[in-house]
């Protein structure tokens, strides 16, 4: 019971730390696939020491078999296309219907986790999934628009959702034998490299951008994905992908209140309610596992 309110905290913070994703993108004056290849090179620099300079680590790193680096640089490539068609995604349409509609992972890691994994689906989860989803799009109904250029970005966010749900379904498998040091370099790495290609293909250039496109891209690597994304894949080891994926539904939340401290956005009385809801799905998620199992011992 300790150990699943410990998670429960990690996951929260990593949440909290992954709401500031859109603002950093949203201040960063790069192309998208730059803003990601720099997000994930800087990550991938700032862990490298505690690989190089731990020897558990290293060892596990030069012990990894062919299947673990193949489902590793599959994860990294598949982080190099979330991140570029969300980033993409966020030049066409609102923050807040990118967010909700990124936010959808759970109904792909929930397909996923039963095609791939054979994992039982439980009532109360899809119940507290759909009133989390429900106030997601409470919160971006009204940012939704009817022109092809922002149909386009929510579709490529949407894809988004898919694809990053099934990054952390391979981490969700490939975590159980491996550190997250080991893996969480590789793979940013991984990322990096494929978004370098990628980079190099389109013509975009790797420097000459202003002051604060470059502290975004330094807020995105350490707030972003060292306090978020490497806190999930830290605990992929002990709980399932689909449950990661419902707790970045609480993304949403932390978008709108960060808009309306650093953009000063105000939060309408929609974007309460959807805040008020997505809260409620994700209590009956995460806590009636709990108190049944609480039932259960008296």
């Amino acid at each position: 019971m300790k150990n699943t309110y410990k998670n429960y905290l990690f996951l929260l913070l990593g949440v909290a730390a992954l709401s500031t994703s859109a603002i950093f993108v949203k201040l960063s004056a790069a192309p998208s696939p730059v803003t990601a290849f720099y997000r994930l090179l800087f990550t991938a620099l700032t862990l490298l020491p505690f690989l190089l300079f731990s020897e558990k680590n290293r060892r596990e790193f030069i012990s990894f078999s062919r299947t673990q680096v193949f489902h590793i640089v599959v994860a990294g490539f598949l982080l190099a296309v979330h991140y570029t068609m969300w980033f993409e995604s966020l030049r066409f349409t609102s923050v807040s219907s990118s967010t909700v509609l990124v936010s959808m992972q759970p109904l792909f890691s929930l397909l996923w986790g039963f095609l791939f994994l054979r994992e039982r689906v439980r009532p109360g989860a899809v119940v507290g999934c759909l009133i989390a989803i429900a106030g997601s799009s409470v919160i971006g109904w009204g940012d939704f628009s009817v022109s092809s250029a922002a149909l386009f970005g929510d579709f490529l966010a949407l894809l988004s959702a898919g694809v990053i749900s099934l990054y952390f379904l391979i981490g969700q498998v490939t975590r159980k034998n491996t550190g997250v040091i080991a893996y969480s370099v590789l793979s940013y790495f991984c990322s990096a490299a494929f978004l370098f290609v990628y980079t190099l293909v389109r013509g975009n250039p790797l420097s000459g951008y202003p002051v604060m496109t470059w502290c975004a891209f330094l807020g995105l690597a350490f707030v972003s994905t060292i306090g978020g994304q490497f806190v999930f894949n830290l605990l992929l080891k002990d709980i399932s992908a689909t449950m990661v994926s419902m707790g970045i539904l609480g993304e949403p939340v932390g978008t709108c209140i960060l808009a309306f401290f650093i953009l000063k956005e105000t939060i309408a009385p929609r974007q309460f309610a959807g805040i008020v809801i997505i809260m409620l799905g994700l209590s009956v998620y995460f806590f009636y596992p709990i108190t049944k199992e609480r039932r259960l011992m008296k």
